[in-house]
């Protein structure tokens, strides 16, 4: 067997960074050809392990290898959303010759693993756990087939894969983490397998720390705990023992509550959500400290080297014809994928991310009318562009998906696209003017995808959520609505944030574009300075360190 141990790493670590750290997430966006990611979670997980290796960190990262990905989101006959689920294969990842067993529902299931070498994609070294072997029966197998499978049986076998397999693997390697990272709670049966070895909870948060993402009680996962008991989720602790340490003695078995009882510090991902988790969970008694590390993008992947270079050497004019060619490149995607001619000289709004309805993708068509003046305007026109991945069984949000499909046939200005993954993100964020994000506030922990927007020469226009407070100074390098009362019935806020979303729209931002375009310029280069180096996820792999490792 290939000694991993001794070929993890192609470099000396560096002084601040010795310390062992094994990094648990469900997904990772490392690249576009390898389809282990569906979100948000993903697209950090994966600049976090960028920043790992630039800055020479002691960090494995531990994931499974999904046999259909999450999904590819196709057009239909009619342009509305299909869904398709395609075997991948990867000649760049090793297939390595460990083998070991873990126990799902009673069952044996065998485990194999993948090994991601730091050399392909300039990362920390990523093992990915997968069943999807000729060893296990059809039912063992499905475990790794979708990445947040609907079936409730096949999440809890991915869970127990990541963390008690995870923890297997680790020993079978000879790899004694000094720290143990859950990216979410998805991976929480490491704990109880911890827990089954040294049968004390001190030992437990001793190593264990825990990165929450959801601001909402109802978006942060529970589950029947006679369920999670039945399939081994608890490493087949007697279920009384599993209540007297987590302090959950509810029939219904809250993970992230769990998570912040057994670990040893926590944090939020914004500025904002360290508040917001505060006032969500300091109720509860016996969790662990909570902190907040707001969450950042990876430059040297997202950044578009010739516009920095342009704008470092002060050359206005390379810079905005620069902008211009990465607009055409966008257009031609959209042409291709759409029919639609848009045209480079003309204000491009792009909304991109993935669709969940407090995301509030269809916010601008709130008062149809109004959006119809918009487009009508001659004198300043617009273009629109859609693109994001619903999850495949979220019907409502699809639903909103094929009502913009269904407008754009009308307005050839507005377009949807699909395949809303590394390489359209990157398009997108080149070739937008401006980068809208208007999720309901503070339902988003923080919300990345401005920061590698702004990166690109994309405007934000936001509401005042997740990351954005930390970063918009209006009218200077960006543009951020203001709140309104969270108290109000949901249908009132989503009309005053559109008010106020078109409002900034027509009466601040485009006579900038079009009437003062040196100023306009101006913010474009105050926002492409200022989101770096904050917001680089340098920074955030420094932090994690620094505040939650040591």
């Amino acid at each position: 067997m290939t000694d991993y141990k001794k070929e993890l790493h192609p470099y000396a670590y560096a002084p601040a960074y010795q310390k062992r750290v094994a990094y648990f997430s469900m997904e990772y966006a490392i690249a576009q050809c390898l389809k282990t990611y569906g979100g948000g979670l993903g697209f950090l997980a994966g600049s976090h392990m960028r920043s790992a290796y630039h800055l020479k960190q002691n960090i494995i990262g531990i994931g499974i290898l999904w046999k259909y990905g999450y999904y590819d989101q196709v057009h239909r006959s009619d342009q509305t959303m299909g869904v398709l689920f395609l075997e991948k294969i990867y000649s760049f990842l090793e297939k390595t010759d460990i083998r070991f067993e873990i126990k799902v529902n009673h069952a044996p299931v065998q485990v194999g693993v993948y090994f991601l070498p730091p050399k392909v994609f300039s990362t920390a070294p990523v093992f990915f756990l997968t069943t999807n072997l000729p060893e296990n029966d059809y039912l063992a197998q499905s475990i790794t087939h979708k990445l947040y499978d609907s079936n409730q049986e096949a999440k809890i076998a991915a869970s127990i894969l990541l963390g008690t397999g995870g923890l297997k693997l680790l020993e079978i390697l000879g790899l004694a983490p000094e720290v143990y990272h859950l990216n979410e709670a998805h991976a929480l049966p490491l704990a109880f397998a911890l827990y089954q070895k040294h049968r004390d909870v001190a030992e437990i948060r001793k190593s264990l720390v825990f990165t929450t993402h959801t601001p909402e009680a109802d978006g942060n996962e529970k589950t029947d705990i006679r369920l999670l008991d039945k399939m081994g989720y608890f490493s087949y602790l007697p279920l009384d023992e599993v209540k007297h340490i987590t302090g959950i003695k509810q029939d219904t078995f809250d993970h992230t509550l769990a998570t912040l009882r057994l670990a040893r510090k926590a944090n939020g991902v914004s500025e904002m959500h360290g508040k917001v988790a505060h006032k969500l969970w300091g109720k509860y008694h016996d969790i662990c400290p909570l902190t907040h590390i707001t969450n950042a993008q990876n430059y040297a992947y997202w950044a578009d080297p010739y516009l920095y270079s342009y704008l470092n050497q002060g050359n206005d004019k390379k810079l905005v014809h620069r902008k211009k060619k990465l607009k055409k490149r966008l257009f031609e995607e959209v042409a291709d994928q759409t029919g639609d001619l848009l045209d480079e000289n003309i204000f491009t709004i792009v909304w991109a991310r993935r669709f969940a309805a407090y995301k509030r993708a269809d916010l601008i068509l709130e008062d149809m009318e109004r959006f119809e003046r918009l487009l009508a305007n001659t004198q300043e026109p617009v273009q629109i562009i859609w693109a994001g991945k619903p999850y495949p069984a979220d019907y409502g949000a699809i639903s909103v998906f094929d009502r913009l499909v269904h407008l754009s046939k009308k307005h050839p200005q507005c377009s949807v696209l699909v395949g809303y993954e590394l390489k359209l993100s990157k398009l997108l964020k080149q070739g937008a003017d401006l980068w809208l994000s208007n999720p309901l506030v503070t339902h988003e922990a923080s919300g990345t995808s401005g920061m590698s927007a702004a990166m690109n020469g994309a405007v934000l226009l936001s509401t005042a959520d997740g990351w954005v407070p930390e970063f918009i100074k209006h009218g200077n390098n960006g543009f951020m609505v203001p709140p309104v009362d969270a108290a109000l019935p949901l249908h009132e806020q989503n009309k005053h944030d559109a008010t106020n979303l078109l409002d900034t729209l027509e009466q601040e931002i485009l006579p900038l574009y079009y009437q003062q375009p040196a100023k306009w310029l101006t913010i474009i280069k105050n926002s492409m300075r200022e989101v770096i180096p904050f917001f680089d996820s340098d920074r955030l792999a420094r932090a994690y360190y620094e505040k939650m490792y040591t």
